[in-house]
């Protein structure tokens, strides 16, 4: 069984969808009896609704279950280094010597505009293991891109 790295407070985002989605259920049960009270169910759209919704919500319901028992909790407080590990904040220097900062976290975690990649992104990939002072080539669709690891922060 292949761990998930994620920061604490992506295990805490997932489990509060988790528990959402977990309290969703008996409504949509009562939604389906609801609309089974009304009738003929091969043309009663709220019942079809309401199963269709019930499916998505046992399906999402599984993923979460799946993700958070596999879930490796790190805090990057405790790691140190100049190497780039999951959990770590790098400023970069880009083709244009502009300083950029990213820190590396989660799938569940990942929000670009708030400077967190995850580590299975394109730059993601690329910077795990890279040291301070090394250059990195990412290949995104717009082309590719150089970077240089001006810095490397456990925050």
């Amino acid at each position: 069984m292949e761990r998930v790295p994620m920061l604490a407070e992506g295990y805490e985002m997932l489990t509060a969808d988790l528990k959402a989605l977990r309290e969703e259920r008996p409504k949509i049960v009562d939604a389906i009896e609801e609309a089974r009270a009304h009738g003929d169910l091969s043309e009663n759209a709220e019942y079809h609704a309401a199963k269709e919704r019930q499916g998505q919500v046992e399906a999402q319901i599984a993923d979460l279950e799946d993700r958070v028992s596999r879930a490796q909790i790190i805090d990057p407080t405790t790691l140190s280094g100049n190497r780039v590990v999951f959990g770590a904040t790098v400023t970069l220097l880009d083709e244009d010597d502009k300083p950029c900062r990213y820190q590396i976290v989660g799938q569940a975690e990942a929000d670009a505009k708030q400077g967190r990649i995850s580590y299975d992104s394109p730059l993601g990939r690329a910077l795990i293991g890279k040291q301070t002072g090394e250059e990195v080539e990412v290949t995104v669709p717009s082309g590719d891109r150089f970077y240089l690891v001006e810095k490397v922060e456990f925050i």
